[in-house]
């Protein structure tokens, strides 16, 4: 069903709708070839209701159903609106599992029960060995250890050259002008020449062919890599076909694992992937489903500004942020340290409000569905769950945006000034949020570091940065 129900709850990218749409239509094509009967209901079907409760009960007394099965949605507010629904019904209404993750809804919970912090290491490595991956013969991690992260931050010089783009091309126009048809509003626009996100499963597959070939073996060094040349680098972008279900999470794992057995990708590398996908992934599920329905009102910082204008534009003199929200806007897509440390780094540190900051994680990215989406901005990016997934705060000055690439380069801020005109906004808003925040933050041992170097600052030092931190925050639609 296309519905407005889904391409309205949130102001979505307009690729994001596109590439869905398209993807659905290819998916009953395909139906339609190996014999299924399809129903496709296609947004400006005169018969369409716009919400998928209503469709479901006008095709069950068109077809005079007696029972209606569904797939269990990924997302909370689906699933209660279907139970909702069924609970009215005459009908025998059954949910059956996606099959498509590699936990439950509630493994995690259960796991983790008891414990104060729900850490992601505790719930990888029992991963790992359930799943029987990377590990040696006697179930130990391959290279004596579970973790490689520290392996795998380094700022890219520029060789090796970033693969070119692999995905496949497509005509989206007869899609975009229903859409524009219809109404639909959108953020964004739809790339001049192509969509180009796979359609269907074989697409995908050739996907993660060409990320394994291409990219994977310098994906561990260069995943946290910021670089305005190449702002894919070497991440894989199988996120949109992972979490629409034209690949299986274990299919990609064991693929990249394959690779580093063949002599195809360093260990570090693989395993950094790995993580992202056995662990992270199905971590973040696990904490949305432990934490729905009420995670989304989470504040524990209480964090309040409107998220600035240039959000929605780019248009900031900040030249990380105007690298990565132009090419969040222009692509659908970032890759997670443009999301985490540039765009929701600036976000906490400034005190935007987490609620908007969500809707606007939710619509803008191609592979952006709640279930995922909110915990990484709500818990992982902003503290708003008062740190439950995270140790500490994902905060940093502009030292380590200058560290990881050339975002600091040409920009109309000196990353090295910490007060005045030309000041990157970064090193007194990263003072200030520690400052603001000592009551809360201050007893957090992986902090005592910060907390000292503030302390031993002069009176005066405090008070410029702070003085410096609050005009910016006044003003940041300037910024």
């Amino acid at each position: 069903m296309e519905v407005r129900q889904e391409t309205d709850y949130v102001l979505h990218h307009a690729q994001k709708i596109l590439a869905i749409f398209a993807a659905m239509r290819d998916f009953a094509r395909h139906l339609r070839a190996a014999g299924h009967r399809v129903r496709y209901v296609a947004l400006d079907d005169a018969s369409n209701r716009q919400s998928i409760p209503d469709n479901l009960a006008a095709l069950a007394a068109h077809y005079g159903a007696q029972a209606v099965q569904w797939q269990q949605p990924d997302e909370w507010r689906l699933d209660a609106q279907l139970q909702a629904w069924a609970a009215t019904e005459a009908l025998a209404c059954t949910a059956v599992d996606s099959e498509h993750f590699l936990t439950a809804r509630d493994d995690l919970a259960t796991q983790m029960h008891g414990r104060r912090q729900w850490l992601m290491e505790h719930f990888y490595r029992p991963m790992r060995r359930r799943h029987r991956v990377l590990l040696d013969a006697a179930g130990q991690p391959e290279g004596g250890q579970w973790n490689f992260d520290h392996d795998n931050r380094k700022p890219w010089p520029g060789t090796p050259p970033a693969p070119a783009d692999w995905r496949p091309s497509h005509d989206h126009r007869a899609l975009w002008a229903l859409l524009q048809r219809c109404g639909v509003q959108t953020l964004g626009e739809p790339q001049a020449d192509a969509l180009r996100w796979p359609l269907n499963r074989c697409e995908a597959l050739a996907c993660l062919e060409a990320f394994v070939t291409h990219a994977l073996p310098h994906f561990g060094d260069y995943e946290d890599a910021l670089a305005s040349r190449a702002p894919r680098l070497f991440h894989s972008l199988l996120s949109f076909a992972l979490n629409v279900k034209m690949l299986h999470p274990l299919e990609v794992v064991q693929r990249a694992e394959a690779a580093w057995r063949a002599g195809q990708a360093p260990l570090a590398a693989v395993e950094g992937f790995v993580r992202q996908i056995l662990g992270w992934r199905e971590y973040m599920r696990g904490i949305y489903w432990a934490h729905m329905p009420g995670y989304d009102r989470h504040n524990a910082l209480g964090h309040h500004l409107p998220l600035p204008h240039w959000f929605w534009t780019g248009a900031t003199r900040m030249r990380c942020l105007h690298l990565a929200i132009r090419q969040s806007l222009d692509t659908a897509h970032a890759h997670h340290i443009q999301r985490l440390m540039v765009i929701g780094n600036f976000a906490l540190l400034a005190g935007l409000d987490p609620a908007p900051l969500h809707r606007w994680y939710l619509g803008i990215y191609i592979d952006a569905f709640e279930w995922v989406e909110l915990p990484n901005t709500l818990g992982m990016s902003q503290r708003a769950d008062g740190g439950r997934i995270a140790t500490k705060p994902y905060v940093s000055s502009a030292a380590y945006l200058q560290r990881m690439g050339d975002y600091c380069q040409g920009c109309a801020y000196d990353p090295q000034a910490k007060t005045g005109e030309r000041a990157c906004p970064f090193n007194a808003l990263y003072w200030d949020f520690f400052a603001r925040h000592a009551e809360a933050l201050g007893t957090n041992p992986r902090l005592a570091l910060v907390y000292r170097q503030w302390h031993k600052m002069p009176a005066a030092q405090q008070a410029a940065l702070r003085a410096q931190a609050l005009q910016l925050r006044q003003r940041l639609d300037a910024l």
